[in-house]
Parts: C-alpha cells; sequence; structure tokens
C-alpha cells in the first residue's frame, strides 16, 4: 500500500513504500530459466504481431487494411459520396484497438493521391502526400474526404454470401471479416511491406492484367513458365528495371531476391538541364536531392552547377542544372552509381497462410490464392444453393394452395386464435410449417391466381437454377471456369499498361571509377624505410637528385599506368591493395608517401616487394630462405569486394627472400644463389604451377651446412658470362660454388691474352 507524505523542507509530495528492508529481506527468490521466461512473456507477443499485425495474408491485406476498408464499406462509401476522413477513422476505431494516428497513416497508404498503389483501394480528396517524397506530409484527417473506389467491388463481392468466416472484434461487440473475398490475386497486385518480431515481409507489385493472365495461365498448365508471361513486377512510381534473368528467376521460385530499379529522366538542351520525373519506388527525392548535393560538396561531381525539387501539381519533377559542355548521358550512369537514382527492391514474399508464416514465390503465391479461392467460390455458391432450395421449398407450399385458394382462405377465417392459423393450414394441405408461415404472410391483395401463377412459373427456373448449381459444386472444372471468367472480367475492366519499363541489364551502360580517372605513365620508386614515391614523366626529365634519407635507399622502381592496381607484399605474409591513382603524385624534392601509414600497416611491419597489375595476368615466383620456390598465378589475389587487406597472402613458412613476376606461359633462364656463394641456373618451368598462394612450393635447392637461399633473379639481370656452367636439369640440388666461375673466366681470358 502507497501513501504520500510532505517534504518539510522543500515542500514537495515524494512518494514512499510501506515494504520495509526487512520485509523485502524476507521475500522468497525463486531461480527461473530465462528460456521458460520468454516463452511466457515473449513468445505470445512476437506471435501476436506476426499473425495480428504485421505479415499480409493471403487476400492480401494486413489485419489493419482489412479492417478500415471493411468499416468504408460498411458505411456505404462503396457507392455513395465522400465523407471527412475523420469519420471514417472514428467508425474504424471499432474493429481496430490502435489510435486514430496509426489508423489514418494506413488510410494515407491505400488513398489515390498518395500513390503508393498501383490500383488504390480509396478514392480521396484533400493532400494525403506522396510516397516518394520523405517531407511532404498530409493533411490532419478532419480536412481531406474518402470513399471506396469502384474498384473495391472485387474485394467484398461474396462478403455478404458467407464466402469467409466472421469473428469478434477486440470488445465482442461487431463482428469482422478475417479475410476478404478478393476475386484476383491482390497479394501481388499491390505492394506491401511489414516488420515484425523476428521477420519481415517487402511484397512488390506486379501488373495487374499480368497477373491475371498468369494466374488463368497456371491454372490451365501449373509447369507454365510465368515469366513469358509477367517478365517483372511493376511499381507506382514508375522507373526502369535493370532485368537480369537470373536474379528474376530466383524471385519468382523462391520469394526472395532484389530488383534493381532506375529512375526515367529527359535531357532538356535547350535549358541545359536534365529533368528526372520518375524516381525507384524505393527511395524519396529529399533522399537523391541531399545526396547530389553532398556529391558536389565532397568534389565528386563537377558537372552540376545546380539541383532542385520542382515537384507540383503535375506530378514528380527534379531538376538538375548542367554547366557548360557537360556530357549528359556520363553524368547519369555516374549518378546512378553513387546516388539512389538507381537502387534495388529487396523481395521477400512472406505471407500469413492458415496463420502459419511462409517464404513463397510467384507460383506458389498463385497457387495457394487458387486454393483459398475455390474454398470462397464454393462457399459463395452453397449459400446461394441454400438460398434457392429455401425459396424453391416456399414456392411447392404456394403451389399446393394454388388448387383451392378459397379452402385456404376459408381455413385462416374460420379460424379462432392466431397462433393456429399456421396449423390448421399444414393440416388442411399437407405442408410443413415453413410454407404454411409464408403463406400466412401473404397481404389480402395477393391472394389471387394471378399473383401465385406468376410466382408457381418461377419454380421450373428455380429448378434448373439448383441442378446447376449443385453441377458446379460436383465439378472442379466449373468453379475453375468461374475463377479464369472473373479473372478475364477484372483484367478487362481495371487492367492498366506497364508503368515500369523492362531494359536489360546488360545493354545499359554501367559507371566505373576508373573512367573519371586521368591515365599517364608513373615512375614508382619505394625506399627501404617505406618510403613511396609517385613520378610523372615530366618529373623525372626535369628532376633534380631524388630526395631520400641518409640511411634510407631505393631498392623497388616499377613504371606502370595511373590506373593499374598495386600489391604490396610484407614481410608479415601480409598483401596490401592500391589503385596507383590513389596516391597523388609526388616531387623529386619530397620524401613521399609513408607506407605504414597510408596502408595502416600493423606495427613493426615492412614492405618487401611491389608488383603493378591491370588484369590480374601473369604468375608469381616467390623465393624462400629454406631452398624452396612457390609459383602461382597472379589472379589469386583478385577479389571482387576490393578489399584493402589480404591476410595469409604466402607460405609463412620460411621468410621470402625473392620475388618475381612471369608472363602466364613464359619459360625463362633464373639464377638462384646462396649464402655459402652456391648458384644454379635453371628454367623456370622446372617450377611447378600451383593454384593456391599459400602454397610451400616445391625443393629448389638443399641446404648443406645451415646455408640459407638468398635471391632468385633473372640470368640477363645476373651478370653471369658463363651461366652453363651453373644449369641444372632437375631439382632438388646443393649448387656450384660461385668462385669456381670466377676462376674459370680468368683462365680463359688469359688463354685469350697468350
Amino acid at each position: 500500500m502507497a501513501k504520500k507524505s510532505k517534504d518539510e523542507n522543500k515542500g514537495k509530495t515524494l512518494l514512499t513504500d510501506s515494504f520495509t528492508d526487512s520485509s523485502i529481506k524476507d521475500m522468497p527468490i525463486q531461480d527461473q530459466s530465462i528460456i521458460d521466461m520468454l516463452k511466457i512473456n515473449y513468445m505470445p507477443y512476437a506471435m501476436s504481431v506476426i499473425v495480428s499485425r504485421a505479415i499480409p495474408e493471403i487476400d492480401g491485406f494486413k489485419p489493419s487494411h482489412r479492417k478500415l476498408l471493411y468499416t468504408m464499406y460498411k458505411m456505404g462509401l462503396l457507392s455513395g459520396n465522400r465523407t471527412k476522413s475523420a469519420n471514417v477513422v472514428g467508425q474504424t476505431m471499432k474493429l481496430n484497438p490502435h489510435g486514430d494516428g496509426a489508423i489514418y497513416e494506413t488510410m494515407v497508404r491505400l488513398t489515390r493521391d498518395n500513390e503508393s498503389l498501383l490500383h488504390p483501394y480509396v478514392d480521396s480528396k484533400g493532400n494525403f502526400g506522396k510516397q516518394y517524397s520523405r517531407d511532404m506530409a498530409y493533411a490532419a484527417h478532419r480536412y481531406t474526404e474518402v470513399r471506396l473506389e469502384k474498384f473495391c467491388e472485387e474485394i467484398f463481392r461474396g462478403l455478404d454470401k458467407d464466402a469467409v468466416d466472421f469473428a469478434d472484434n477486440y470488445d465482442g461487440t461487431m463482428k469482422e471479416p478475417t479475410l476478404l473475398p478478393v476475386t484476383f490475386p491482390s497479394i501481388l497486385v499491390n505492394s506491401n511491406q511489414g516488420i515484425a518480431v523476428g521477420m519481415a515481409s517487402n511484397i512488390c507489385s506486379f501488373n495487374l492484367r499480368e497477373v491475371c493472365e498468369a494466374t488463368i495461365a497456371y491454372m490451365k498448365d501449373p509447369t507454365v513458365n510465368l515469366l513469358e508471361i509477367m517478365p517483372a513486377p511493376d511499381f507506382s512510381g514508375g522507373g526502369t528495371i535493370l532485368y537480369n534473368r537470373e536474379q528474376m528467376e530466383k524471385i519468382y521460385d523462391t520469394g526472395r531476391g532484389s530488383v534493381v530499379i532506375r529512375s526515367n529522366y529527359t535531357i532538356n538542351k535547350k535549358e541545359n538541364c536534365i529533368e528526372i520525373n520518375e524516381i525507384p519506388y524505393s527511395t524519396s527525392i529529399e533522399q537523391i536531392v541531399e545526396g547530389i548535393i553532398d556529391l558536389v560538396k565532397a568534389k565528386k561531381i563537377n558537372e552540376i552547377s545546380d539541383v532542385r525539387d520542382d515537384t507540383d501539381l503535375n506530378g514528380l519533377k527534379i531538376t538538375i542544372e548542367c554547366k557548360r559542355g557537360t556530357d549528359h548521358e556520363a553524368l547519369m550512369t555516374k549518378l546512378f552509381k553513387l546516388t539512389t537514382l538507381q537502387s534495388s527492391f529487396g523481395c521477400n514474399f512472406n505471407v500469413l497462410i492458415n496463420g502459419n508464416p511462409r517464404v513463397l514465390g510467384v507460383k506458389d503465391l498463385i497457387n495457394e490464392w487458387l486454393k483459398w479461392r475455390r474454398v470462397c467460390l464454393t462457399r459463395e455458391i452453397t449459400y446461394d444453393l441454400n438460398k434457392k432450395k429455401d425459396r424453391l421449398h416456399l414456392l411447392e407450399g404456394l403451389e399446393k394452395i394454388l388448387l383451392d385458394i378459397d379452402k385456404a382462405i376459408a381455413i385462416i377465417r374460420n379460424t379462432e386464435l392466431e397462433e393456429e392459423v399456421v396449423p390448421n393450414l399444414m393440416k388442411g394441405f399437407g405442408i410443413d410449417e415453413i410454407q404454411a408461415e409464408y403463406v400466412a404472410e401473404i397481404k389480402l391483395r395477393n391472394i389471387n391466381k394471378q399473383y401465385i401463377i406468376k410466382r408457381i412459373e418461377d419454380k421450373e427456373k428455380l429448378v434448373n437454377e439448383i441442378k446447376d448449381l449443385e453441377d458446379i459444386l460436383s465439378k472442379p472444372k466449373r468453379i475453375d471456369k468461374l475463377i479464369e471468367d472473373t479473372l478475364k472480367d477484372v483484367a478487362k475492366k481495371y487492367g492498366m499498361d506497364r508503368k515500369t519499363q523492362i531494359v536489360m541489364q546488360d545493354e545499359v551502360s554501367e559507371f566505373k571509377p576508373e573512367t573519371m580517372i586521368s591515365d599517364y605513365t608513373c615512375y614508382l620508386k619505394l625506399t627501404r624505410h617505406g618510403y613511396f614515391k609517385k613520378l610523372t614523366a615530366a618529373s623525372v626529365r626535369n628532376a633534380a637528385e631524388l630526395k631520400i634519407k641518409e640511411d634510407d635507399e631505393v631498392f623497388i622502381e616499377l613504371e606502370c599506368e595511373n590506373r593499374s592496381e598495386l600489391l604490396f607484399f610484407t614481410d608479415k605474409c601480409n598483401v596490401y591493395k592500391a589503385k596507383t591513382y590513389e596516391f597523388a603524385d609526388t616531387k623529386s624534392a619530397e620524401y613521399g608517401h609513408y607506407l605504414a601509414n597510408v596502408l595502416e600497416m600493423e606495427p613493426d611491419e615492412n614492405v618487401i616487394f611491389m608488383i603493378n597489375t591491370v588484369d590480374y595476368k601473369g604468375n608469381l615466383m616467390i623465393g624462400f630462405k629454406n631452398g624452396k620456390a612457390a609459383l602461382f598465378p597472379i589472379s589469386v589475389y583478385e577479389t571482387k569486394q576490393n578489399r584493402k587487406k589480404l591476410v595469409n597472402a604466402y607460405f609463412d613458412g620460411s621468410k621470402a627472400c625473392a620475388f618475381l613476376v612471369l608472363g602466364e606461359d613464359e619459360k625463362v633462364d633464373l639464377v638462384a644463389t646462396t649464402d655459402t656463394s652456391k648458384a644454379v641456373v635453371f628454367e623456370s618451368s622446372l617450377i611447378p604451377l600451383k593454384s593456391t598462394r599459400t602454397t610451400q612450393g616445391v625443393q629448389l635447392l638443399t641446404s648443406k651446412r645451415g646455408s640459407q637461399m638468398t635471391s632468385i633473379m633473372r640470368v640477363e639481370d645476373s651478370g653471369f658470362t658463363n651461366p652453363d656452367y651453373f644449369r641444372i636439369r632437375k631439382i632438388p640440388v646443393v649448387g656450384y660454388f660461385i668462385k669456381e666461375q670466377i676462376v674459370k673466366e680468368q683462365i680463359e681470358l688469359n688463354l685469350d691474352g697468350v
């Protein structure tokens, strides 16, 4: 029990608890499993969000959509005039326990003016914002007006004929449909997004006409290729899909994948500007404009002088003003790559089927919808059949009255008590209570032969209709024919041409950053202390003495192109990758770039070799101090993700002492030397080509008395005048002393002199 006490010093009212410290200590503490607590407390919440809030069902609606549309249907807004949105929101609160803000926001997305859906459900008047604008707010519900679109006839048809089940609302005062009996696969026609607990749903929209045709084709042949009929999604915002057949097949088969969408634009050469009039469904005007402004500020794009949002009552429009001499097509290709003018829609076709969330492909969704639609139609036909049977039963009783109308009048007139009229008619004509009640309720003015004969004339027609309905129920093919006819009618009445264009992905030009880079010949120099110089041809020609530190020296020099890629090999078996153009040009009088900082190398890590490549062709030979040599393709260092650092880039069992770049099929004579003044000359083909970069290679030189290999180089770079003296035909070998070569050459020189 809580009580209030007054703080005399501060005059504030404080809340104190009557529990004492001792009473808290005496309370028993029970250990509970976290798994059990999650099951008891969290799992019901998670399931409620999944089943009752965020994930759409096979009719294409979430509960919030269904409650709103059903409320508008019961308000007579399918055929009546518009009413204030506030009225609809208020009435919907009888079914939807959430606040008016959440209900109105749901309505906004369903309206025609918001442009979120290919086929909107709500005919709107007023400001409802725009799907493609983040900052364009919708007006309050007291200002706007709504009613149902005529298109909604297709989602309520059969609702009053027991086509679907009804359930109590949250307080048990009303009934609401558990699903809406849509006559077409609305789950595919309008986009639907939802985030539940532990799962999400993101369904893109498809063209209504194509969906209906695809459903009919699937009914006739379940093996049909739906891509031939409905090749790709169709978004309300238009744009252009970059069509990837493999990716689209994945979406249709599994329900997961992504669709790449580009904005549509026109080039106004007179005004020297680009006008964007359609953007991807998953982005907004503000996001695009802000992205372009950021690129201009970062000086990544220099062709734009101004960008603004010119959207008005005529529709979306983003204007990009260009500088004189701008290549507009090249600029757009660049913007597609660097901004959300091109973005992707991630598909996740997660749908509730009989209360269970399932991720289904397009064909499976159509199949599930057909199974559900057949049940709805069967229930409708059964409802009509029972009504006709009841009508026939009444007419059969009326037919018996026709035999003697005067007798019926006499029975009614001679019956003293009102409650005995029905029993007396039952006895007098041999009819049941329902028939007798129907006869007793006929007005006095209608008790004539003309009225009764007209009613009985309907009997034969009614009998034929009953037989036809029973035949439909007994033949599934006839039910499918009714579904097919309805789909054709929906496609004819409400079908529209595609809003989103389709272009093959390999037919459009993709932006490559290299195209922005100027290409020229560079001269690269790397010092022992890790200083990297990038010199231009002009710098080399006009250069003074190369500036390096006193105890430093250049040990690697390369000539390459500015667009080439550089690989830096370190003494910790790592390889760092960088683009040549990422390094600024340096002057001869400068120390250059300190690689340890630029490449973010590890402490005490040093670069021991550097190569350049454009296409990763060729082979790399690495010699190790233990006498082994490894040969493998340079392409093993090529990565799709453009990684900056590769660990375990080569064999770490022994220190590397030599790096040599060879052509793919190049066979050259090489010289290997040891620290004991031994050498061998061998053909590069003696070292087998391996496929992995961490290969330890093969033994080239055998160690004798702890000797180590010190280098591998081309014969022409070795200075050997008589390489055949050191030539070997197989490996491994010990090698020949280099001093023997010197003595032999000296003797030959002396003999020549004599």
